[in-house]
């Protein structure tokens, strides 16, 4: 995130695009509602009808995978009605040229054809947003996880930078994190091509630092993207280390991944609870959760906050911390460390970015208020940072990148001919390996069900509370059916929690050309009623928003 949760309520405009914010990050979205409250226009995109447009000045409904359409479309808007920021422009950016080239292709009403959104909403959100002082953009898995995903975050990031909403409260460019240390993972260099701090390790300067610092040499390949690892399991990848993640449920086409598993020579998973991973396991390493173990997690808005030890872990489990020390020295490594602190200062040592952030100060220094420094912080008298880019972009110029659009991979046809999108509710977390062991979460949402259009619906004999078999070219599940308007005609949902009907056993493992995410909001797939249902009946109570009165396609 460029800019810090605590000023989305004070925000003017806000565009939440793939974002079904109050179920995955309800506590922002509890500011973006005391925005609203306060007169905030917000604007969401989304294929689907969330709760978050019951309270929308307008709700943009796109079909999936067209958002370079819908974005470059905006993008005309701004730039043919002379609503640039000229003087930003001039001074901090680069390449604009090439991108009122490519945009110039993309009118609102070309768009309409291929997003569903009417052309006068297109235009009325871009001269809203472009406008508007205080106007942030809010975006996660919906942009981020489709073929073209990385063209999606470009598209975003050339809106931000003609308009200038960048390096100013309540404004910038602000990816939403699924869960409290994702972000600290990715700082700390939980990517194959990153050293911590985002340093890349293809950069020989900073290689030769790493060398100096570790006392081995290391190499300058930056090796397997999640995506492509995975589909090496079981071929060129021989064994396997799975820390912190149920990939089994979590990652796309998984039954082509249990195949390779079930080819796998040695598999160790590190979790504090038992999941469909670690029934292939041949060791598994208890570790603690967050209550029984110190340390820090990094937040959506770069904010490093102290943990601090409630209780002690169960049985032989430990800190993920002591596992792995103890690994290390298992295979030789004089690892020596005396705990979490000494850790995390070797690493803020050796990356600009966390020079000045230390547990001993996070502890003891609150600043504007809060708990933890927001990073970048490079020296220890820095108070942190909790707007990037405020005077220019932070890295010489912001470069504009023209982007043109790509279908997604699949589009409905006469075999399959549906699009199926999938994500996350209120009551269960991802793999819902922690959520589903508590009753009060379970008793609210049971067990997994699809969500699909009436008009989709009627033309397959399927009614509420039908079991239905939905397929794609990789699997089929059983589930129940929800007749419901939140989703457009011929498009359907099905939550990822559920290990009875993976919803991953349908998506597809294509992955974006830059940073290998798969395409899990949208492939082709196919519903019918299945033939032996059980009796019974399907209760959702509290977490979906229903649309009354006629839907779209009605």
């Amino acid at each position: 995130m460029t800019n810090s949760i605590g000023e989305i309520r004070d925000a003017d405009f806000l565009f939440v695009i793939g974002s079904n914010t109050s179920e995955a990050h309800p506590i922002i979205a509890m500011e973006m509602k005391r925005a609203v409250q306060r007169g905030a226009t917000l604007v969401v995109a989304d294929p689907r009808a969330i709760w978050m447009t019951s309270i929308a000045e307008m709700h943009l409904q796109i079909r999936p995978g067209s958002d370079v359409w819908l974005l470059n479309a905006m993008a005309h808007v701004i730039i043919e009605e002379d609503l640039v920021d000229r003087n930003f422009i001039a001074e901090h950016t680069e390449g604009f040229e090439t991108v009122r080239e490519a945009v110039a292709r993309y009118s609102p009403e070309a768009a309409e054809e291929f997003t569903g959104v009417p052309a006068v909403d297109i235009r009325w959100a871009a001269r809203r947003y472009a406008t508007t002082e205080k106007a942030g953009i809010y975006y996660t898995l919906g942009i981020t996880e489709h073929s073209h995903g990385t063209d999606n975050v470009y598209a975003l990031a050339n809106l931000v930078l003609m308009t200038g909403h960048l390096g100013k409260p309540s404004a910038g460019l602000n990816p939403l994190r699924g869960q409290n240390n994702v972000q600290g993972a990715n700082d700390a260099g939980a990517t194959p091509i990153f050293y911590p701090g985002y340093q890349r390790v293809d950069d020989p300067e900073v290689r030769a630092k790493y060398e100096r610092a570790w006392g081995t040499a290391l190499s300058p390949d930056p090796g397997m993207n999640l995506n492509v690892m995975l589909k090496a399991v079981g071929t060129q990848i021989r064994g396997l280390f799975v820390m912190g993640e149920d990939i089994l449920m979590s990652e796309p086409n998984v039954a082509r991944l249990e195949a390779g598993m079930n080819d796998l020579d040695f598999l160790v998973t590190q979790e504090p609870f038992l999941n469909e991973t670690a029934r292939f396991a041949d060791v598994i390493f208890p570790s603690a959760v967050y209550a029984e173990k110190d340390g820090v997690f990094t937040n959506s808005e770069r904010r490093v906050q102290m943990v601090r030890k409630a209780v002690e872990p169960p049985g032989q489990a430990r800190a993920d911390w002591q596992i792995l020390t103890a690994l290390a020295r298992a295979c030789g490594a004089a690892w020596s460390y005396t705990g979490a602190a000494e850790i995390y200062a070797e690493m803020a040592e050796h990356a600009p970015k966390f020079a000045g952030i230390r547990h001993e100060r996070i502890e003891h220094e609150r600043p504007g208020g809060l708990s933890g420094l927001q990073w970048p912080c490079p020296d220890e008298h820095h108070p942190g940072t909790p707007i990037l880019h405020e005077g220019g972009v932070l890295r010489g110029k912001g470069l504009f990148q023209a982007v043109e659009y790509r279908p997604p991979m699949e589009l409905a046809d006469e075999e399959y001919g549906l699009l199926l999108s999938t994500g996350r509710t209120l009551y269960h977390y991802n793999a819902a390996t922690q959520t589903r062991r508590e009753t009060g979460l379970t008793l609210k949402q049971p067990e997994p069900f699809v969500e699909i259009h009436p008009r989709d619906a009627k033309r397959r004999g399927v009614e509420t509370d039908d079991f239905v078999d939905v397929s794609t070219r990789r699997g089929r599940i059983r589930v129940r059916a929800i007749i419901s308007r939140q989703v457009r005609p011929g498009c359907i949902w099905i939550p990822l929690h559920f290990r009875e009907a993976r919803a991953n056993l349908l998506t597809n493992d294509v992955g974006d050309r830059v940073t290998g995410t798969a395409e899990y909001k949208v492939c082709a797939a196919e519903v019918e009623k299945a033939v032996a249902a059980e009796a019974g009946s399907a209760r959702f109570p509290g977490s979906y928003y229903r649309l009354d009165g006629p839907g779209p396609g009605d």
